[in-house]
């Protein structure tokens, strides 16, 4: 048992992890923890719209696990473009580390639910990646643009990095982002 304590007390250090979009309605910036659980919520809420029919509880616990790695690696903006081999092997070194906490049985099953996250090849993790990639988009699009203005991130960025993973995962959650995007461009909510 005191793996496992040890374990999820490390955990919290997810909640000290700052992204870059704020909560609706807060002056502060979003947190990983929350992050998860939200997309986790999300996932569980939208299954029946994925491109393929997906075990939730499987995404679910996906979802939860998927941003641990940021714990000592820190969190990238998904919009960042390059860069991102060096960010992966410093998530994979975290994970590791983190998951290596665990019994070995434990260890091993969530290491192999974090990469398969990465990997993207399954449908419960192309749509994980779906949920995890629209995400943003939304805070964003509720926040008048706030992480891309702030950022420096054209509409032209979003849509490339967001575009192909949610289509592959929820085709018909892009076909809900795409006009949003498109009108918030109109607005002025990214970077010229």
């Amino acid at each position: 048992m005191q793996q496992i304590i040890d374990f999820i007390l490390e955990l919290d250090k997810l909640k000290a992890v700052s992204r870059k979009v704020r909560p609706l309605g807060l002056d502060r910036y979003e947190n990983s923890a929350e992050h998860s659980w939200q997309i986790a919520l999300m996932a569980a809420s939208l299954a029946s719209y994925a491109e393929s029919p997906v075990d939730v509880p499987h995404v679910v616990f996906m979802l939860l696990v998927h941003d641990i790695g940021e714990i000592d690696a820190g969190d990238t903006m998904v919009f960042v473009e390059g860069g991102w081999e060096q960010r992966k092997a410093a998530e994979l070194a975290s994970v590791t580390r983190i998951f290596g906490l665990l019994p070995p049985a434990q260890c091993a099953a969530y290491l192999a639910l974090w990469q398969e996250f990465e990997d993207a090849q399954t449908p419960e993790s192309r749509f994980a990646h779906s949920v995890d990639r629209a995400m943003p988009v939304l805070l964003n699009l509720n926040n008048k643009g706030q992480s891309w203005r702030e950022n420096n991130i054209s509409y032209d960025r979003v849509v490339r990095r967001v575009a192909p993973e949610v289509k592959a995962g929820c085709p018909s959650l892009w076909d809900y982002l795409a006009p949003l995007l498109e009108e918030a461009r109109h607005k002025g909510f990214f970077a010229a």
